[in-house]
């Protein structure tokens, strides 16, 4: 299981969200607190994050290193300024490689995503199955070999199949053929997920044939007043909310919260 963060508001130093916190993801990557599997999350780390005024492709920065031992991050958290933030800690699956093209965020144009869950045997299971539904660009666009990268490419395949649809009927409907494709072949997912346009935040909070991770967010915190959080665990004692099973929810620019349920 990783750990993941977003943020929506206003721009702020990149270290205010993902340093600072007492439980801060440099917290959660050694002790964790709601973890469902493994122990630590030492196998790299990936930060995503726009510059809203030109709307921008996401910038990423991406290490093999645990994220308590790079040297290079109280730099560059506190030179990297932003209005939407993704950041990422790995722990990772048993027999994925721990290499730079298995790390997120995932970006394809001005998306960028992360994802903390897991395809049980995901290479005898849904590995075929998923491939088989993208088109030649898509297929050849993955660089890795994780659930994670291949979740993300099953997304892009249907936004690009209908293209007058939002992001989140994307996404729903991504989910809807991961749990058909779970049930089909006898097999068990979760996938919270995180994406965004660098206008928006959407999040989905799901597992097929077993429960889902925990998942949270807080609008207005005082700490945070123009700002929405979404993360894995509570960075700092708050009002955060969980996540409901089968959701999703969209923020917008003013910070609007619009929730969808997958039935």
């Amino acid at each position: 299981m990783c750990r993941l963060l977003g943020y929506l508001g206003d721009s702020i130093q990149l270290d205010r969200v993902l340093c600072d916190p007492e439980h801060s993801l440099v917290v959660q990557s050694y002790q964790p607190r709601e973890m469902t599997s493994g122990l630590l999350n030492a196998d790299g780390y990936g930060i995503g994050w726009y510059e809203r005024a030109k709307q921008s492709q996401p910038f990423t920065y991406k290490n093999l290193l645990p994220i308590w031992s790079d040297i290079n991050l109280d730099s560059l958290s506190r030179y990297i300024t932003s209005a939407c933030i993704l950041a990422y800690i790995r722990s990772a699956t048993s027999g994925q490689a721990v290499d730079l093209s298995n790390c997120q965020p995932f970006v394809f144009q001005n998306l960028s995503y992360i994802h903390n869950g897991f395809i049980d045997n995901f290479r005898q299971t849904l590995y075929r199955p998923i491939r088989e539904r993208l088109s030649d660009d898509l297929y050849h666009n993955i660089q890795g070999t994780t659930d994670s990268e291949h979740i993300f490419a099953l997304l892009l395949q249907i936004a690009q199949t209908h293209p007058n649809w939002t992001l989140h009927q994307a996404l729903k409907a991504a989910l809807l053929e991961l749990q058909n494709l779970a049930d089909t072949h006898n097999t068990k997912l979760s996938a919270n997920l995180i994406l965004s346009d660098g206008q928006t935040l959407i999040a989905s909070r799901f597992a097929a044939n077993t429960k889902a991770p925990s998942l949270y967010w807080l609008n207005g915190d005082a700490a945070f007043p123009e700002a929405v959080l979404i993360a894995s665990e509570p960075l700092f004692p708050a009002n955060w909310q969980p996540f409901p099973d089968g959701s999703i929810v969209c923020v917008g620019e003013n910070r609007e919260f619009d929730w969808y349920v997958l039935d």
